[in-house]
């Protein structure tokens, strides 16, 4: 679907462009990686090219936030930051047709929509101040819409619910690795893409895959190990279909990427202290685990009598 002509980006807007302070979620103060480093530099040099209109270029996104063929991706820049990241990276807020502003986290409502890539906190802030009623007015621009309070709750359901979503198809295609044994053995081959590990795994079984992990990858000693996901086996196994999924492993590349830019944004949003990296490079996907202090999660759609908040093309539905 096209997206409608306010929420392209111009190509004259030249604010500069740099990854969120550390302690923002997973992509903040992660460390540029030579592949993210090296289509930076490609997009740059696309962006040169394209600049005879009057020596305007496209923008290009944070270096720390590329990962392997987002590079060709649409940008879109955060209507309240103003940092420009890919569509993928970003999460989308539509206009519905009664005025209301509710979260598109798949980018697939009709309409008006402008987008945001800042944390829950953030975005709390900017409500409490007028700062998001305003930007949303100059983007949509009108001044006809209500914005709920519980907007910033409903965007976390609904970027929770697209991520164990992301991760029950992933099931059900066959890319996904449950089972201690299992995944260990893909590890130590060097077969192992992605490894995350329930929030109440136990710290022996989450050391030994990961150190498993460690082996098959050749970088003992260093610290690659995977992501502690924020929500319990029990979630997990509802959003799987299976029973009991205490780790899981990726061994395809394409499903790993999927999987990791799901949880990376909801991650971000949440915004938990960066402390380990679940793909084979940091270029590949969330990086942070929720450890101590860590926000409380909401379970998942299904494991309780409330169900989280849709999102917005089962609203237009």
């Amino acid at each position: 679907m096209r997206n409608p002509p306010d929420e392209a980006l111009g190509a004259t807007d030249t604010l500069p462009s740099s990854p969120p302070a550390s302690g923002r979620g997973p992509r903040g103060g992660r460390p540029a990686s030579a592949k993210g480093d090296a289509s930076a530099k490609s997009h740059a040099s696309k962006a040169k090219a394209k600049g005879g209109n009057g020596g305007e270029r496209e923008p290009t996104p944070s270096p720390s936030r590329l990962r392997e063929g987002d590079d060709d991706m649409p940008i879109r820049k955060c209507i309240l930051s103003g940092e420009r990241d890919v569509r993928p990276h970003l999460v989308r807020l539509a206009l519905s047709p009664d005025g209301r502003i509710l979260p598109d986290v798949r980018a697939k409502a009709p309409g008006r929509g402008a987008w945001i890539g800042v944390t829950r906190v953030e975005l709390e802030a900017a409500i409490k101040k007028g700062k998001l009623k305003g930007a949303l007015s100059r983007a949509f621009k009108t001044g006809e819409f209500t914005i709920n309070p519980e907007l910033p709750a409903k965007i976390e359901s609904a970027l929770e619910r697209n991520a164990l979503d992301r991760l029950g198809l992933e099931s059900r295609s066959g890319t996904v690795l449950i089972g201690s044994d299992r995944i260990e053995q893909n590890a130590r081959q060097g077969k192992l893409k992605a490894l995350y590990h329930a929030s109440d795994a136990a710290e022996d079984g989450n050391r030994k895959l990961d150190q498993a992990w460690r082996i098959g990858n050749d970088v003992e000693g260093s610290g690659l190990r995977g992501l502690a996901l924020p929500v319990s086996r029990t979630i997990l196994a509802l959003a799987l279909g299976r029973e009991n999924v205490v780790h899981i492993g990726l061994t395809d590349r394409a499903a790993a990427k999927r999987v990791s830019e799901a949880l990376d944004r909801w991650l971000h949003f949440i915004g938990p202290e960066p402390s380990s990296v679940s793909c084979e490079t940091a270029s590949q996907g969330a990086s942070a685990s929720p450890q101590n202090g860590a926000p409380p999660i909401q379970q998942a759609s299904g494991s309780t009598g409330t169900r989280p908040a849709v999102d917005m093309t089962e609203e237009f539905e």
